[in-house]
């Protein structure tokens, strides 16, 4: 008797059973299918009875040496194969994504947080991570993270976004700072001009810390322009003269606070304060190789830190 036609909707067949229609299909008979399947005998037949029904068709023909394919089975047995290498692919696919931290996290960061802090920072990630590998884009152009431009980001300013999510790093206290032996030879300064300087270059005028360097420091006092943040510094390290950066960096560099008369502590309230954000795109931010390295930066970053 031909199964009743079903009122079948795009949901009522389900893998299970078509996986069974291919055993039987194969085997040829109902004990030879479960056994494979690792059922018994009776579920496979009510199983296969119910696929029958909820397709309206007869699969098979019951004869004395087993269930022949029926016309409706061989119609239908290329659409189930193609629906099993499906099932086998989505299996596959679900074994391979990241369990452990491993490969490429693309990091985008300003160049001075760069060579200062991360790039020194590697080789402890290497060890505890030796399967994960960092491309570091050290630029001061910004990466669109919603379009995975990379995988994290470094920032000055918060970003916004539903798809993002940012921590606060630290918060930047900037200071006058110089080499060792440059501030025990200036001693206590009387005047910000007591000093050579090195500043900003006039493309970033109106950055703040190049802002105050120009409100109380003389142009004659000037001994090097760069908006290279990373050069400002290592001129500073070498002893040209003194640079406004923020706390970590002056500690990271082996520069040393400059030390001036209580008549100019008044200026220093013009000093900067900034902070350094990590931000991420949502849907990354679980994923191992990515949460390792966030969680890494946020301890780095926060080890550096007066006190930390």
């Amino acid at each position: 008797m031909q199964p009743e036609p079903a009122n079948l909707q795009g949901d009522a067949v389900r893998w299970d059973d078509v996986r069974i229609f291919l055993e039987v299909h194969r085997r040829r008979t109902l004990a030879a299918a479960a056994l494979r399947l690792g059922m018994d005998t009776s579920t496979v037949s009510r199983r296969l009875a119910a696929l029958e029904h909820d397709l309206g068709l007869q699969l098979f023909e019951r004869t004395r040496g087993g269930l022949a394919p029926a016309r409706a089975a061989e119609r239908v047995l290329a659409a189930a194969e193609a629906m099993e290498a499906a099932h086998a692919r989505l299996t596959r696919d679900a074994l391979d994504v990241e369990t452990a931290p491993e490969g490429i996290v693309r990091l985008s960061t300003a160049p001075g947080v760069s060579s200062v802090f991360i790039a020194p920072a590697l080789i402890r990630l290497r060890k505890r991570y030796p399967r994960l590998a960092i491309e570091l884009d050290a630029s001061a152009q910004s990466r669109d993270l919603t379009r995975h431009e990379a995988d994290l980001a470094v920032r000055s300013v918060r970003s916004q976004g539903t798809d993002l999510v940012t921590t606060r790093l630290v918060t930047a206290r900037w200071i006058a700072a110089a080499a060792p032996k440059l501030v025990r030879k200036l001693d206590a300064i009387a005047s910000w001009d007591d000093g050579a300087w090195i500043t900003w270059d006039r493309d970033f005028a109106s950055y703040p810390p190049a802002r105050w360097i120009a409100s109380n420091v003389r142009a004659p006092s000037i001994a090097l322009r760069t908006s290279d943040f990373t050069a400002q510094l290592a001129a500073a390290v070498s002893g040209l003269g003194i640079v406004l950066a923020p706390h970590a960096f002056a500690v990271k560099t082996g520069l040393e606070p400059v030390r001036f008369a209580p008549a100019l502590a008044a200026s220093t309230e013009g000093w900067p304060s900034d902070d350094l954000w990590l931000v991420g795109h949502r849907a990354l931010r679980d994923v191992p190789r990515v949460a390792v390295v966030w969680t890494f930066l946020a301890e780095e970053f926060r080890a550096s830190q007066p006190g930390g």
